[in-house]
């Protein structure tokens, strides 16, 4: 039975920069990832806010890059599906579609997706007009007119950031008023370029190779309007992914995993990086810099444990 020193549940930034970081190091480490390299960042066409990076990048590539160096150290990447996972057991054990994986540390790099409106034409014009991130696609729509929906500080930091680029901000809100932290409020509601929509939901989305607009339905009287606007920011918050953790790791409020910046779970031996432990910025940068610090960590506990 082969007994990895790390085994990384996830191949995105956090997990390749986990796996590059412990590969250099002379840790015995396989990153398993259901899909392709990259995770939500392969989703991403331009990225400008990594640095080293220059005119922007494509997510997928820059995934694939992530794993070709982690590889170059010596780390393995398997393509499977991890079923469930025994924390708790010395070795931890992880059940995959293709077998047993054992490992001496286990790192969860399992990330976080966007909450969908769940509407038709969503998926397709991702990417194409639609987005979920401000801070990563914001920069497209200067001077064009955008629509933000959600009222919480993830939708009214979006808003605020947006309003610095776009030429008009449409905030849909389900409510009569924002549910994010007052330090929001008087910076957008000063902004001569935001305009709040109360009691409203986007029903509808318009485009076929790219958005063209939305339809905005008022709760209270049920009158529906089309909005012409170049890009939709989904802020309704994310869903991080630990199914396979509940009931192990001790969860925060959110359901995301309780970690603090050195990474460590409530069970020694379990690290959780990137988008799916506790943290107040996710961004590919907070993700690779979380790899770093658990590799640190991992060493520090296997040398204990030796």
């Amino acid at each position: 039975m082969h007994i990895y020193d790390l085994v990384i549940v996830g191949g995105g930034p956090g997990g390749y920069t986990t796996a590059l970081y412990g590969a250099r190091a002379g840790l015995d480490t396989i990153v398993l990832e259901k899909l392709s390299p990259g995770g939500q960042m392969a989703l991403t066409t331009q990225i400008d806010n990594y640095p080293g990076v220059q005119a922007g990048a494509d997510g997928y590539m820059l995934g694939e890059s992530m794993r070709q160096e982690a590889e170059a150290f010596g780390a393995k990447t398997e393509l499977t599906e991890v079923l469930s996972l025994e924390l708790s057991e010395n070795p931890k054990k992880i059940v995959t579609s293709d077998g047993e994986i054992y490992g001496k540390t286990v790192v969860m790099a399992t990330g976080a997706g966007p909450r969908e409106l769940g509407l038709p034409r969503e998926w397709e014009l991702t990417g194409k007009g639609v987005h979920y991130c401000a801070a990563c696609d914001g920069m497209f729509y200067k001077g064009k007119t955008v629509v933000v929906v959600g009222g919480g500080n993830t939708a009214a930091a979006d808003a605020l950031l947006l309003s610095r680029v776009a030429k008009k901000v449409i905030v849909v809100h389900r409510r009569d008023q924002l549910r994010a932290t007052k330090i929001y409020h008087q910076p957008l509601m000063k902004a001569e370029n935001v305009e709040f929509w109360w009691n409203s939901a986007v029903v509808e989305i318009h485009g076929e190779k790219g958005l063209s607009g939305v339809t905005v339905e008022n709760l209270i009287t049920g009158q529906k309007q089309t909005v012409d606007c170049d890009g939709l920011f989904v802020s309704i918050g994310r869903k991080p992914v630990t199914g396979l953790v509940a009931g192990q790791l001790t969860l925060d409020e959110g359901g995301y995993i309780a970690a603090d910046e050195s990474t460590r779970t409530s069970i020694p031996g379990v690290f959780a990086v990137g988008d799916v432990r506790t943290k107040t910025v996710r961004q590919i940068i907070t993700a690779a810099a979380d790899g770093a610090v658990a590799v640190h960590y991992a060493e520090e506990f296997l040398a204990s444990n030796a």
